[in-house]
């Protein structure tokens, strides 16, 4: 049960979107003792540049249009069904566990797995909880603020929230790499000086790698977190990634295959509260 709990609290970070293999260059940086976010340098010849961030909100403003528009920014609840898969050094952990993930943005989402669904983890704001037959009980601190972190810079978070900020700062950085494809990035600084970079196809304009870095508050390594999203498909007018991968430190740490997705389909709000005694295969609608 705590391996399926482990692989669960792994294999998800919040994202309307959500593999492929991790580009040479490390993003934006992520460096306190508390977790949060520093800027990497700017070039001088980016630094201050009104063309400059002209041309980042141009590739920004294509990517939402890209997604759907107003039905990607319209979206207020997400249910998918799929496969995700956990990686050690690499290599794989299990065979894979199906899994059934609710999102309400900006803070709530619920995992369940097994098919027989009776292992779930539930974030509501800035709690996590596992429930199992014993149960509801609180997630392990470092859990709870590894997907906080994750939550943080989700690519959702990102182009519904940090796009409209006035206060973040937005760079055009080129031409560059995701994976082996090529893609334009720009990196988004805000006000807390949190800074993540994002790739966009060059031809669909499609976002499809996001990545930071971030300093561990107890062996003060820096860290370097990658996500890449493929396999686009239309849901309701919105385009979707069916394949999602993560490297941790040029790693494989996920990698996730989606099989259905629903879009405003209206959420029970007892699956968010741990102590309501929710059942999935009870609940009436589901899909």
């Amino acid at each position: 049960m705590k391996h399926l709990l482990l692989i669960v609290v792994l294999a998800f970070a919040l994202a309307i979107s959500g593999g492929g293999a991790p580009a040479a260059a490390a993003g934006a940086q992520v460096s306190s003792e508390s977790g949060s976010t520093s800027a990497p340098s700017i070039p001088a010849n980016r630094g201050n540049d009104q063309e400059n961030s002209r041309k980042a909100r141009a590739l920004l403003d294509q990517a939402i249009q890209a997604l759907g528009g107003q039905a990607f920014l319209s979206i207020h609840d997400m249910q998918q069904e799929g496969r995700t898969y956990s990686f050690h050094h690499g290599q794989p952990t299990s065979n894979g566990v199906l899994f059934w993930r609710f999102v309400e943005p900006p803070d709530k989402e619920r995992i369940e797995v097994t098919k027989q669904r009776d292992v779930a983890v539930i974030y509501a704001g800035d709690k996590g909880y596992e429930i199992t037959y014993k149960g509801p009980h609180p997630l392990e601190k470092k859990d709870l603020e590894d997907y906080l972190r994750r939550r943080r810079f989700s690519l959702e978070t990102l182009l519904r929230s940090w796009s409209n900020d006035p206060a973040v700062a937005l760079f055009y950085d080129g031409n560059a790499l995701a994976g082996n494809l090529p893609a334009q990035r720009i990196t988004l600084i805000n006000a807390k000086n949190e800074a993540v970079s994002l790739f966009f196809d060059l031809e669909t304009h499609l976002p499809i790698k996001k990545s930071y870095t971030w300093r561990d508050p107890v062996d003060k390594e820096r860290n370097l977190e990658e996500e890449i999203y493929d396999n686009y498909r239309p849901v309701q007018a919105v385009m979707t990634p069916y394949g999602f991968t993560r490297y941790f430190n040029g790693d494989m740490q996920t990698q996730r295959f989606v099989n259905s997705v629903y879009y405003n389909q209206g959420l029970n709000q007892a699956m968010f509260d741990p102590n309501s005694g929710y059942d999935p295969n009870k609940a009436a609608g589901k899909h």
